[in-house]
């Protein structure tokens, strides 16, 4: 259920139909988002997810103490849980008495109930009656469940089983009018909860109906035979000759490519299966599922199967993202920039849903075995709680009310104590659910402003080396956070954009495209980003842009897939080393504005030196220690494109780097990106002060998050449409007063206490 450590990623597509309006697609399905929920993670009595309490005499006395006092700290809903294996003990016999009883009780106290679906324990009957649907490892081990990991759904009897239950849960839910709404599936990934130790870099899932599975995608892709061994360079007489790989050659990856494209297509097929299974049955509630944490820290190479957020939303309502700032160890609690870059990333990938859920947030000290965290305190949640609604996010669930009871987090993760009193923590908590409850249109309609700028995802660039390539397993991630942690610290907003979004030519709103660690792309892509500088864009891509296209086949020249002529100029060298500096040439160019000749930018991993295109018209802005051309800017069109031939953005994780911070920021006004609003706070690289900004109804709201251990004043200039007096009121104390604009800037000076936020909504007086 949580984070023991960010897990896995890659992608392909998945087609789904979207609005970007208050309603939700589905086929004959209208679902209005008129609801924020704030609620805390209970299922009656003090059993830990996914385990359910067996139901005495006493529970519901007991049960109806704990939801009275759930709703008189502040929380409009409670998220309970349903478990297969407890829940469906023989095949076909089902158990919801805890369900109906906690659903009852929750409307008596005046609850609404949001449900999370179990199916990763299963019911011992399911490997009994189905051995051959159990979970294989690339070694050909099979996984006896011990209730989790259940089975494989590549199976049809258990999918029917599996889909079954979800309908069966929703008959018996939807019966009660305190029904809010449903998550599918909790951090989705091929198998879950089990620790495999005893086979090296295991991989899933190899059994007969994955296996099945991935033949049928695989003629969906290449049609014939023929077509598949060339690809793959094999000699397959019969498609039942295909097998996904099991180990790396030194020949052609594209076989690797393919099986995990397959598996992350495979994840999002599994959940628009369990969507439909309720959908079937239940035609207005929402729908959601939470990732482990943020796909952008996930890697194909670990085996467990990875998602990626942006498919993953495509087929739900809202999808989500579990938050454990604290989740153990005190060494290991998230940065500010980590916090940030979960919340932004989650959301960029909500991008046509118009928000997304906190699907979990920790409500408590974590516990893994003998590790143990600092304590979480009501400011970690004033801070965690509302920089997710300032980032645009439509639910907040906080695991758990109880501390886990048992297994090897027991005692950790809870909002009160185990024998029922409250914390202050709890209080608190309580109280911002009661801010939200009391002003539920206000958040639900808050849109976050829109970003000009767009920080290219494309995890096909984990792939390049195939299953031979272990060595720099975060670059990707590092190369994305070193562009976003500056331009957070200078409360720009920015956009994680998937590659895909390109592919589709979906970039209408962005002016500034980045492209970090582009190392493999598609042809598709690179042809829309073509049409995007050719438009007037601008963009920024680093070394080796395109270095293997989609199937691993290496570019004839780099940058690849033809995009050389953009950038004026072709790779000459590129020399592999620890620390890379570049030296600027002067205050020649926009980007380079407050530079001095002789200034350096850091880069990663390599240096690359390139060649000017005849006739080229572009501009060197830095050379490499060699003294050769490595950072260039070339005009295309009605746009302009830089070339870097290094990773700047991996060299700014995770201490800032001065020179790279100014540089990336100079690429705004090089951009002609006009900035809504600026503080007197922006660039902070420790104790920041954050702001956002949505847009509302009837002006804006603000959003201001102190990260810092002091109490902070900031001024903030706001842009405005037209000058006049203004009402600030603040949301959180409920005091309201007047402000004059003038020259379309409305001048604020706020305070904000040390490790705290406040919010405002700022609107014109007619």
């Amino acid at each position: 259920m949580k984070i023991q450590s960010f897990l896995i990623l890659v992608l392909l597509v998945f087609s789904s139909t979207l609005t970007m309006s208050g309603q939700v697609k589905s086929d004959n399905v209208n679902i209005e988002k008129d609801f924020f929920p704030f609620s805390v993670w209970y299922s009656g009595g003090k059993a830990r997810a996914p385990m359910l309490s067996k139901i005495t005499e006493s529970s519901e006395a007991e049960w109806r103490k704990d939801l009275q006092q759930i709703k008189d700290l502040g929380f409009n809903t409670v998220r309970t849980w349903v478990e297969w294996a407890t829940c469906e003990p023989e095949p076909g016999k089902y158990n919801f008495e805890n369900l109906e009883l906690l659903m009852t009780l929750a409307e008596e106290v005046g609850l609404r109930v949001f449900i999370q679906v179990y199916v990763d324990s299963a019911p011992d009957w399911v490997a009994h009656n189905f051995p051959h649907a159990l979970f294989e490892a690339q070694s050909g081990d099979i996984v006896v469940p011990q209730s989790a990991p259940g089975a494989c759904m590549d199976n049809k009897e258990v999918e029917d089983a599996i889909l079954n239950f979800y309908k069966e849960t929703a008959k018996v839910a939807n019966k009660y009018p305190n029904l809010f709404g449903w998550d599918l599936w909790s951090e989705p990934h091929i198998i879950n909860w089990a620790s495999l130790d005893y086979v090296p870099n295991i991989q899933f899932c190899f059994c007969d109906g994955t296996q099945n599975r991935f033949r049928i995608w695989l003629k969906e892709k290449y049609q014939t035979l023929d077509n598949l061994n060339k690809a793959w360079y094999r000699n397959f007489t019969d498609w039942n000759q295909v097998e996904a790989p099991r180990f790396s050659t030194i020949l052609s990856y594209t076989d690797f490519v393919d099986w995990k494209t397959f598996i992350y297509e495979k994840l999002v097929g599994d959940m628009q299966a369990r969507y439909d299974a309720i959908r079937e049955i239940d035609h207005t509630s929402l729908i959601t599922a939470h990732a482990v944490g943020a796909s952008l820290f996930q890697s194909p190479h670990v085996g467990a199967g990875a998602t990626d957020d942006f498919l993953m939303a495509r087929p739900l309502d809202y999808y989500g993202v579990s938050i454990y700032p604290k989740h153990n160890r005190p060494e290991g609690a998230w940065s500010t920039t980590t916090l940030r870059t979960v919340m932004d990333f989650t959301r960029s990938a909500n991008r046509e849903n118009g928000g997304w859920f906190v699907g979990e947030l920790q409500g408590g000290l974590g516990t893994i075995s003998l590790l143990i965290s600092d304590p979480v305190t009501s400011n970690d949640h004033s801070i965690w709680a509302w920089s997710a609604i300032a980032k645009g996010a439509k639910g907040v669930n906080i695991y758990a009310y109880y501390p886990m009871s048992t297994g090897y987090e027991a005692g950790g993760y809870g909002l009160i104590n185990l024998d029922g009193t409250l914390t202050e923590r709890s209080v608190n908590a309580g109280k911002i659910a009661d801010v939200v409850n009391k002003n539920q249109e206000l958040f639900l309609k808050g849109i976050p402003v829109k970003a000009k700028v767009g920080i290219v995802y494309n995890p096909l660039t984990q792939m390049v080396g195939g299953m031979q390539r272990r060595d720099y397993p975060a670059a990707m991630s590092q190369s994305l956070i070193g562009y976003f942690q500056s331009f957070a610290n200078h409360n720009v907003p920015v956009d994680f954009i998937h590659r895909e979004h390109i592919e589709k030519g979906e970039l209408s709103q962005y002016k500034l495209i980045i492209l970090p660690y582009p190392i493999m792309f598609t042809q598709e892509a690179a042809k829309e980003l073509r049409e995007f500088v050719s438009n007037g864009g601008y963009i920024l891509a680093e070394a080796r842009f395109g270095w293997n296209d989609e199937r691993g086949f290496a570019s004839e020249i780099i940058p690849g897939l033809g995009m050389h002529d953009i950038f004026g100029a072709r790779e000459d060298e590129v020399r592999m080393r620890e620390n890379v500096t570049f030296t600027v040439n002067g205050d020649n160019h926009p980007v380079l504005k407050g530079f001095k000749s002789g200034d350096l930018l850091n880069g990663s991993l390599y240096s690359q030196s390139v060649k000017l295109l005849e006739n080229s018209n572009a501009k060197v802005l830095a050379t490499t220690y060699e003294g050769d051309p490595a950072i260039i800017s070339s005009q295309y069109g009605k746009g302009e494109a830089i070339l870097a031939g290094t990773y700047l953005g991996m060299a700014n994780f995770s201490e800032i780097v001065p020179n790279n911070d100014k540089f990336f920021l100079n690429l705004l006004n090089w951009a002609k990106i006009k900035r809504p609003f600026t503080t007197s706070e922006d660039g902070r690289s420790s104790n920041q002060i954050e702001v956002r900004l949505q847009d509302s109804d009837k002006g804006y709201l603000l959003f201001l998050i102190n990260h810092s251990v002091n109490n902070e004043t900031i001024e903030i200039d706001l842009k405005v449409d037209y000058d006049g007096i203004f009402t600030l009121r603040d949301v959180i104390n409920e005091e309201s007063k007047n402000i004059n604009s003038r020259g379309n800037i409305l001048k604020l000076n706020l305070s904000v206490n040390s490790r705290n936020a406040s919010v405002f909504e700022i609107y014109r007086n007619e």
